[in-house]
């Protein structure tokens, strides 16, 4: 079986050299594989201690911040290494502060692996929550390092539960420890014999309440804003926009409407910005506006949604009427924020409860999302109540960081 999984990974590596001529993003998934070795040869020593983190994406890396922070204040003569598999991670972030080394993970060969981390040699690796890759792993095994699984979710439609997932199952056995979110997935686990294996909840508890420790303040957003109740639309997709748009078209109300788009080419910023019939200004075109006269404003840049939650008073998280995903409520509920999303949410544990609690409204068609926005909009008091049932959530499910640390300092230190 090994066989047959390095040859498809070599099959795919020469299909996707193909693909990323007639496609940007593969051409950044290809192109900064290229020179990672020698990117790790020459800022790792071979007399230098390493500490490895490997993210899958965006979201993963934002997950293992809270533990790769604690973990750099702990280990301050280690380098962090961190590791990305998707350029739509590794191109936000490759220029993080945390990481001394932030590279793509190169693609899962046995000579790949062997390579590096040869050069790497970390004496603690740490998968965030997702991402099983069988040849590091096994390599994992049989070296001097401890491999840990952070932030761990696990379901029984994964290939590990099924007949014929013998394969990735010995993978999983490379772990040292597993570190999970719920009791479910101890349970899948214990049904594997893997039983080292602690609920730890999620460390993205963790770094949303480190949130509200930063200065969050961003002065357009204050002027836009103008003491106004404002609905912040983020991480939106066009299926949401369709909604929302017709939503924001045909309101008469003072609410404003702040936009932050998942995508944000210039052809598709403009398509949004010529369906909204109310006064729209873009964030690339504040300078020198009065910005209170505005009632819509996109945000056609990245890295700042966070910090306009904070001004927020309802959130509409996107992705919830597609395919590709919901995107973060945790982010809006930190900030004790009102949420609405889309009816696709079922395999975001967070917002399956922030729903039952009522902190959080799912609409699943364009009566329900009026319906929904108005009672918000229009009642203070039911806006403050789910606010506070989505900050509460966030507080008492804090302290995975903690759980973490304690255990992987408890190993290292006896």
């Amino acid at each position: 079986m090994l066989f047959i999984y390095n040859l498809i990974v070599l099959i795919a590596s020469q299909f996707l050299k193909i693909l990323a001529v007639f496609s940007p993003k593969i051409k950044l998934f290809v192109d900064g594989r290229r020179n990672v070795f020698e990117q790790l040869e020459n800022r790792i020593a071979k007399t230098d201690k390493s500490i490895w983190f490997h993210a899958a994406s965006l979201g993963e890396f934002e997950q293992g911040l809270p533990v790769m922070e604690k973990i750099k204040e702990k280990f301050p003569s280690h380098k962090i290494v961190v590791t990305f598999f998707s350029p739509s991670g590794f191109e936000v972030r490759k220029n993080n502060t945390i990481a001394d080394v932030t590279v793509y993970l190169p693609l899962d060969t046995k000579s790949n692996a062997k390579r590096f981390l040869k050069i790497v040699n970390p004496d603690l690796v740490f998968f965030i929550k997702y991402e099983y890759w069988p040849n590091y792993l096994n390599e994992l095994k049989h070296s001097s390092s401890k491999t840990y699984l952070i932030s761990g979710i696990f379901r029984e439609k994964q290939v590990f539960f099924r007949w014929y997932g013998g394969f990735y199952r010995n993978a999983l056995k490379s772990f040292d420890y597993f570190f999970v979110q719920n009791e479910s997935s101890i349970k899948l686990l214990q049904k594997l014999g893997i039983t080292n294996v602690k609920i730890s909840g999620d460390t993205r508890f963790d770094r949303v309440v480190s949130i509200l420790e930063r200065d969050n303040s961003l002065n357009f957003i204050e002027q836009f804003k103008n003491d106004t109740t404002t609905i912040v639309i983020g991480s939106s997709w066009s299926k949401d926009e369709n909604y929302l748009v017709n939503y924001i078209n045909n309101f008469n109300g003072n609410t404003k409407f702040i936009f932050a788009p998942h995508n944000i080419k210039t052809e598709q910023i403009q398509e949004l910005k010529k369906s909204i019939s109310k006064k729209t200004i873009l964030f690339s075109e504040k300078e020198h506006q009065n910005l209170a006269s505005f009632q819509v404003m996109i945000v056609d840049t990245i890295g700042i949604l966070t910090k306009i939650y904070s001004y927020a008073d309802i959130a509409y998280v996107g992705g919830g009427f597609g395919t590709a995903g919901l995107h973060n409520v945790l982010e809006p509920a930190t900030f004790g924020i009102p949420i609405v999303i889309g009816p696709n949410f079922s395999n975001f544990a967070e917002a399956i409860a922030l729903v039952k609690l009522e902190g959080c409204i799912s609409v699943t068609n364009q009566i329900e999302l009026n319906e929904a926005l108005d009672i918000l909009g229009q009642n203070e008091a039911e806006r403050l109540e789910k606010g506070h049932i989505c900050a509460t959530f966030v507080q008492m499910n804090k302290g995975a960081t903690k759980i973490i640390l304690n255990h992987v300092l408890n190993e290292t230190l006896n």
